[in-house]
């Protein structure tokens, strides 16, 4: 609307401007009136000549130039920046002083940025313009249509044509590595489990077979008669340890994540990819149950497809729930199987947690929460519910900032 404000304006200017010399010519008379209509006309026709100047049959073509991320295989993190290269060449023979280029970045919910940039053509009438985004939060993005702008060297027409240019990618939730973490095998075994078997065991004495050596596997790990059969350090592989059917329980209430409820909720949605990560990195069976205004519920299973799918919904996800995690977690029982172990990633504290993992102990599954804290806390109180949930000798994590994760995992355990 603006724009064409603009343009109504500079086509009242040049035409007052055209009549005032029309009148001056045909009033006046003599060479000094003369000269200025044909100067003023040769302007017009130059100006005019500019809607054919090519820019309306502009092409081009649009690359990713970060170095180091997924952008190629279509994802990058939360938090990533993005760095744009386009190629813009425009026929012709006019002559063009600068073009401006607008890109148009769409985000899957209908927020869009615009990013703006100009350059000079070469002689070959062709340019290349880069730009970065700020930083991008998760969900998926999508450019389109590049709009270019060509101006007369006096600025008072302008001639736009775009090309279409589509390209489409995700924004996948941030993660950290988890080295180690115990918390599976401990899933297997029940509460009070550190107290008679190995939290570190990985993998039983059952040869499995041959594979690649990776660096520090102990030198009585080395098959030797296959390293030297090949001329390349192999290594046995011993059968992994039956780890539990794992479930992932997303607390998708905003209350239940206090004042800072929409941070806090990104920082749940990168705890639950960070474990879903690591667990299916361990062949682990991982499920995902989410409850919002739509249930989601996905049985526990391993492998590419399986991570995929969970990576796919935590990065549209909403907290859109109209319940709080206590409510709305019975809606979903018949997506819980006993003998699982459920990773309770959420903010809700007190009495409505308590009730919670206890509903979940009650049907057969392990709980293990991973709270989703605030600094500071509600002091005595914050405190009493937490010393209730490991009195009965289920796991529980305080998490506050998603670099804390790994140490917190890794450690204690009762963080």
């Amino acid at each position: 609307m603006r724009a064409h404000k603009e343009k109504q304006r500079r086509t009242v200017l040049i035409a007052s401007l055209y009549m005032c010399s029309l009148f001056y010519f045909l009033f006046q008379g003599g060479k000094t009136a003369l000269m200025l209509f044909v100067i003023l006309n040769l302007l017009l026709i130059y100006l005019f000549l500019g809607r054919w100047s090519g820019i309306t049959r502009v092409s081009g073509s649009r690359t990713f130039l970060n170095r180091g991320s997924h952008v190629h295989e279509g994802s990058i993190t939360a938090g990533s920046t993005l760095e744009i290269g386009l190629q813009v060449k425009v026929p012709g023979f006019y002559p063009l002083p600068y073009i401006i280029v607008r890109d148009t970045l769409f985000r899957h919910d209908g927020e869009s940025s615009v990013f703006e940039t100009s350059f000079i053509p070469g002689w070959k009438r062709i340019g290349s313009v880069r730009y970065t985004t700020p930083p991008l939060r998760r969900g998926e993005y999508r450019f389109r249509r590049t709009e270019c702008t060509a101006s007369d060297i006096f600025g008072l027409l302008q001639h736009t044509g775009s090309f279409q240019s589509e390209s489409v990618f995700s924004v996948l939730p941030q993660t950290v590595h988890l080295r180690n973490w115990s918390g599976f095998q401990r899933g297997i075994r029940g509460p009070y489990s550190h107290a008679a078997a190995s939290r570190a065991a990985k993998e039983t004495t059952q040869l499995d077979g041959i594979r690649e050596y990776l660096h520090g596997d102990k030198l009585s790990r080395i098959h030797w008669n296959a390293t030297a059969k090949t001329g390349h350090w192999k290594s046995k592989a011993f059968e992994r340890e039956s780890l539990p059917r794992t479930i992932l329980i997303l607390d998708r209430c905003l209350a239940s994540y206090g004042k800072n409820g929409s941070d806090a909720f990104e920082l749940a949605v990168s705890v639950a990819a960070s474990l879903l990560e690591h667990g299916l990195k361990r062949d682990t069976a991982m499920g995902l149950l989410s409850i919002g205004e739509r249930l989601t519920g996905m049985p526990p299973r391993s492998g590419l497809e399986q991570r995929n799918a969970m990576m796919k919904h935590l990065t549209f996800v909403h907290a859109d729930a109209q319940q709080t995690l206590p409510l709305s977690l019975p809606l979903a029982e018949s997506s819980l199987q006993p003998g699982c172990f459920a990773l309770v990633v959420s903010g809700e504290t007190g009495s409505g947690m308590l009730q919670t993992m206890e509903w979940i102990a009650r049907r057969g599954i392990t709980p293990c929460l991973l709270h989703i804290g605030t600094a500071g806390g509600n002091g005595e109180q914050d405190t009493a519910w937490k010393a209730m949930i490991r009195s009965r000798g289920w796991l529980l994590y305080d998490i506050r900032h998603l670099r804390e994760l790994p140490e917190v995992l890794e450690g204690s355990g009762i963080a």
